[in-house]
């Protein structure tokens, strides 16, 4: 399996990776197989296949959220094992429970379940299944939305849910005992940093929360590309959340900030430097950095309006614009816009 490089938290380049041998699920296969097995679940016709693809279905989803190996799941009492009210399930041994938080979502619908006509005769044992069936059930859910047979199964569940975590900057003291380890070697394992890496986190983390607090619009991620000639230099960069930005700046600069790919960056951008326009239509003259969002808010004046959207990825923008551009735009919450920016307007900042 090729390895893949995972972004924590405060670090915006790729800063750990997961070894070869540990066979995981990024977001999108976990989604796609999670769809699966909603989809697998609602077309079931028969009273007594709705029970039996249920109990399936909501086994792999406490996988899935838990990161629990398959024999503590299998052999849950649900008369005790959770508590809805807190959102949270119990596993493990008597001597050694751990209490594991679940998505609210996910416990509504348990709950829905258990209290239903359908877990009648099944309390205590409605997760009592074969391992090997729900095994081959997920091998063939795996199928169907492309994932080989080594990489749908509980284990690898467990070890996404691992990725998934480290990759949200939950800290390995914290993943222990929701993984119920008796060390961290698992989970340590699929961090490898070095010193300028944790150098590099730290900086970020300083950084970030200096730019939450002031920049109107920051981007920290990392170098992409670099185009340079004896004057200027261009620089690609990619912020921690998808977005890619593009900066011309001198070739002095780039040298002092001994800028190359996989440098952390802060890319900023005042808020009068960019442009807010309606989705779809053409922008005149040079504009490097076209970002589609939607419109949150509109505070407007008879000079000057701030409208702040949202980007695809969930970053937020702030534009300047006059007031009468902005009320000839007329502009309302939800609407779909695209903000806009030269390469020139945006300043960059090295962090070591």
């Amino acid at each position: 399996m090729p390895k893949s490089r995972m972004v924590p938290r405060h670090c915006q380049r790729e800063l750990f990776s997961v070894a070869d041998d540990v066979h995981h699920l990024d977001a999108q296969q976990l989604q796609k197989l999670t769809d699966a097995f909603a989809i697998w679940r609602s077309s079931a016709r028969r009273p007594d296949s709705v029970r039996a693809r249920e109990r399936v279905g909501l086994t792999f989803l406490l996988l899935r959220h838990t990161g629990a190996r398959l024999g503590e799941v299998l052999a849950l009492d649900d008369r005790t094992a959770f508590d809805m009210q807190r959102g949270v399930v119990h596993l493990g041994l008597k001597e050694s429970t751990r209490e594991v938080p679940l998505p609210e979502n996910f416990c509504a619908e348990l709950e829905r379940v258990l209290e239903s006509p359908m877990a009648c005769g099944l309390r205590g044992q409605f997760f009592h299944l074969d391992a090997g069936y729900l095994r081959r059930i997920c091998y063939e859910r795996g199928k169907e939305c492309g994932l080989p047979r080594e990489l749908a199964n509980p284990r690898v569940l467990r070890n996404s849910r691992v990725v998934e975590m480290l990759r949200g900057g939950v800290p390995l003291a914290v993943i222990k005992p929701v993984l119920g380890q008796s060390s961290l070697d698992f989970a340590s394992g699929l961090q490898q940093f070095t010193q300028e890496d944790v150098t590099a986190i730290v900086r970020l983390a300083q950084t970030d929360m200096r730019t939450r607090s002031s920049a109107r619009n920051s981007f920290i991620g990392h170098v992409t590309a670099l185009l340079a000639d004896t004057v200027m230099a261009e620089v690609s960069m990619q912020s921690r959340s998808g977005v890619t930005i593009h900066a011309v700046i001198t070739a002095d600069s780039m040298r002092a900030m001994r800028l190359e790919v996989g440098t952390p960056i802060v890319a900023t951008v005042k808020a009068p430097l960019v442009n807010v326009m309606r989705a779809g239509q053409t922008v005149s003259g040079s504009a490097r950095n076209r970002l589609p969002g939607t419109v949150l808010r509109v505070l407007d004046s008879p000079v000057i309006a701030e409208i702040t959207g949202r980007l695809e990825e969930g970053t937020e923008v702030c534009a300047l614009v006059s007031g009468q551009s902005a009320r000839d735009m007329a502009l309302q919450p939800g609407d779909e816009v695209d903000f806009w920016f030269k390469s020139l307007s945006v300043v960059l900042n090295a962090i070591r």
